[in-house]
């Protein structure tokens, strides 16, 4: 009989969701003025009207966290629950969170005579997307903070994450989306248990009538960075990346901005992850990819400006981003400067022509918003912004089966002789 002596424990599937973790949050922060808000309570925006941001014991998140530990816990988000909101096991709704891969291009990279280029591919999440990293620690809190009804606005994505999370909990949804919004988004978040209104608007006029509801209808508002926790699960993209790299980080990062809450939490991870000696000082490059018909933050980055006025007549196919006005506005640009990134616009023509060059040439199909940040890669090359020796990851946000695909008209009768050569 072999001794069992020097093995490494069993890792079973579950650890991370039925061992309790130290927990080291201190307090909420206020993100433009940095005001303190008790930890524990119910909280939307600070006084001053702004994000707030969650702050914890990093010098106790050192002591109780070593890379070693970390890499015998099973691959899903909740690895990092050191570095999480959520307390009690009890309290996290988890519907199978798993680290998302990253993908090369290989082809691609080859063709543009570039360095590696890497996706992180997000459509492996629950509901298909990266809105459930965010919406799953949202709810999750909700639960331990004892909320009932939660709303909010969403072009799709974000809507079935917070349908299916609150669902799973038995927390009410009311969710409010443009009347254009595509049919499988609408679908998917009024089967996972929401009620969901479609309005001839734009997203943040959706966002309108959740704010006036609020106090009419009891809901908690759960719209984009109007709650803190949101940033803390989109953080982990950052976490899980810097640990796929074996805790290095790339040198360019481009991401597809919309509300930005991905941006702003990876920016947190990053510094967070400095803080407790996992990795050096050296950041990625941010650069926000957004849609020429709906460019905000490229508009104010340019500008030189803190803050980005509302983008007027919106329109873009890549709908995720299609968001005229940020509350988070000043903590994506600040990311993106301090970073030595840039803000990028792509034309529809040109996300339409990168989603089929990277299904065609790699088998990979992207979302419009991922394609977005493959357009804007090829750009910011051709313009010198982004050297071809560098190493890039691009985020593809959601999977690419949620969205319209090209018909197929192609057809074989099998009664009639088939001419085997011309196929």
């Amino acid at each position: 009989m072999t001794s069992q002596q020097g093995k490494k424990p069993a890792v079973h599937d579950n650890d991370n969701l039925t061992i309790e973790r130290p927990t080291f949050v201190t307090h909420l922060e206020c993100s433009m003025a940095g005001d303190h808000y008790p930890a524990d309570q119910v909280h939307n925006l600070s006084k001053a009207g702004k994000p707030l941001l969650v702050r914890y014991d990093l010098a106790g998140v050192s002591k109780a966290l070593s890379k070693d530990a970390l890499a015998g816990r099973p691959a899903d988000m909740w690895r990092y629950r050191e570095l999480l909101p959520v307390r009690k096991c009890q309290d996290i709704v988890s519907l199978g969170e798993v680290m998302t891969p990253l993908i090369r291009l290989p082809k691609l990279a080859k063709r543009l005579g570039a360095g590696e280029i890497m996706v992180k591919d997000e459509g492996r999440l629950p509901t298909g997307s990266f809105k459930a990293r965010g919406l799953v620690m949202a709810v999750s809190m909700g639960k331990a903070l004892g909320i009932k009804h939660m709303a909010m606005p969403t072009n799709g994505n974000a809507g079935a994450a917070l349908a299916a999370y609150a669902t799973a909990c038995g927390i009410r949804t009311t969710i409010f989306c443009p009347a254009d919004t595509p049919e499988v988004n609408v679908s998917e978040i009024e089967l996972q248990g929401a009620t969901v209104y479609r309005v001839n608007g734009l997203i943040d006029d959706c966002g309108k009538i959740v704010g006036e509801g609020k106090a009419k209808a009891g809901w908690f508002d759960t719209s984009t960075l109007k709650e803190p926790y949101r940033i803390e699960g989109k953080k982990t993209m950052g976490l899980e990346l810097a640990e796929q790299l074996g805790w290095e980080v790339p040198d360019v990062i481009f991401y597809p901005t919309g509300g930005g809450t991905g941006l702003i939490g990876m920016w947190k991870a990053f510094a967070e992850l400095e803080a407790i000696d996992f990795i050096g000082s050296k950041r990625p490059r941010m650069v926000a990819v957004q849609a020429a018909g709906c460019a905000p933050m490229v508009r104010a980055f340019e500008a030189g400006t803190e803050h980005a006025p509302r983008w007027e007549d919106a329109h873009t196919i890549a709908a995720g981003i299609r968001v005229p006005q940020a509350l988070g506005d000043f903590l994506i640009l600040r990311a993106v400067r301090e970073s030595k990134g840039f803000a990028i616009a792509v034309t529809d023509e040109k996300i339409s022509s990168a989603l089929n060059e990277v299904a065609r040439e790699e088998g990979l199909l992207l979302c419009p918003e991922g394609a977005a940040t493959y357009a804007a890669y090829k750009q910011s090359l051709d313009d010198g912004r982004v050297a071809r020796s560098d190493r890039v990851v691009l985020f593809n946000c959601a999977t690419g089966l949620k969205y319209p695909l090209p018909a197929v008209t192609r057809t074989l009768d099998r009664f009639k002789p088939i001419d085997y050569a011309s196929l």
